[in-house]
């Protein structure tokens, strides 16, 4: 893939991971209020992680006043392991404690667990159906974290997953982040995106950040095997939202 076939992304350097947060918080609510007061549906892709737990957490602060109707969103999720739906290691169940819960949204689309279906494999035809069906047809934001092998969603470098084409999820098995096994969009579901948001926090991440930016040829690892954040991409926006740290090696 090559990204100079699509626009710059922007980047956004802010001093701290709590000032990042508050940050993307707000500019998430006015995003989603903005769409609604234009007659859209809005439909939003979270992520896990430290700095999406510290953005759902200013969103549950800065929601009362911010004009939107929680129970007019409808929220998905970028990957999800399949572990039982009371694990605390589930994404879903993160975020409903983190503020889904607490603002009252109603459409909220999980991936099948592991004790309500039998394999990752079904749990991933399962969502897909689900995308088929309530799906917008793009999100119009997605937020996603970086690991610090550039890994997003559970599409891990030089895995299997990355190469899954004419699908909307995928099973993903042997994860060398634990747990083994997942679900997860697939490269194309994911540039289904108006607006996608990577939300990337501490000097462990930096040098992702750089191999995820870096001209494409330009240094070891910034291949997409090696680096798969570089394979998301939003039709309309593309914004890195780092702090300090994340960025140094920028």
């Amino acid at each position: 893939m090559n990204l100079d076939s699509f626009d710059q992304p922007r980047i956004e350097v802010h001093p701290d991971a709590d000032a990042l947060a508050t940050t993307i918080a707000g500019e998430l609510l006015n995003r989603i209020a903005d769409a609604q007061a234009a007659g859209a549906v809005p439909h939003i892709g979270l992520t896990g992680g430290t700095i999406a737990r510290k953005v759902h957490a200013e969103v549950a602060r800065l929601a009362d006043g911010s004009g939107v109707d929680w129970g007019a969103v409808h929220f998905w999720f970028g990957d999800e392991r399949f572990v039982p739906a009371a694990s605390p290691d589930r994404n879903a169940g993160q975020a409903r404690q983190d503020f889904l819960d607490a603002v009252g949204a109603r459409l909220v689309h999980e991936v099948p667990a592991s004790d309500q279906v039998a394999t990752a494999e079904e749990a991933a035809d399962a969502y897909a159906a689900e995308v088929r069906r309530d799906g917008g047809g793009a999100f119009d934001v997605l937020m996603l974290g970086v690991g610090p092998d550039g890994h997003i969603a559970s599409l891990f470098p030089h895995h299997p997953g990355l190469a899954v084409v004419d699908a909307i999820t995928t099973a993903v098995h042997d994860s060398p982040k634990p747990p083994p096994d997942r679900v997860t969009f697939t490269f194309e579901a994911l540039t289904r995106s108006r607006s996608v948001w990577f939300l990337v926090s501490g000097e462990g991440k930096a040098d992702a950040v750089s191999r995820g930016l870096a001209a494409e040829g330009s240094r070891d690892g910034t291949s997409l095997a090696d680096t798969p954040a570089r394979g998301v991409h939003g039709e309309e926006e593309t914004v890195w939202f780092l702090d300090q740290d994340a960025a140094s090696l920028l």
